[in-house]
């Protein structure tokens, strides 16, 4: 079966940003409940002071 033109190569799909691996720490999406509260505070002060 002959390949197609417009098929990526395997080096490009492993090079593609998307498809790399996360980097443990890099991103960090967990936050503690302490965070949670006082952003949450935050943001109810944020939205009476623009009323």
């Amino acid at each position: 079966m002959a390949k197609s033109g417009k098929q990526a190569s395997k080096a490009d799909v492993q090079t593609t940003e998307l498809n790399k691996m996360p980097v443990s720490g890099e991103a960090e999406t967990e936050f503690s409940a302490e965070e949670a509260a006082e952003a949450f505070k935050n943001k109810q002060s944020n939205v009476r002071t623009s009323e």
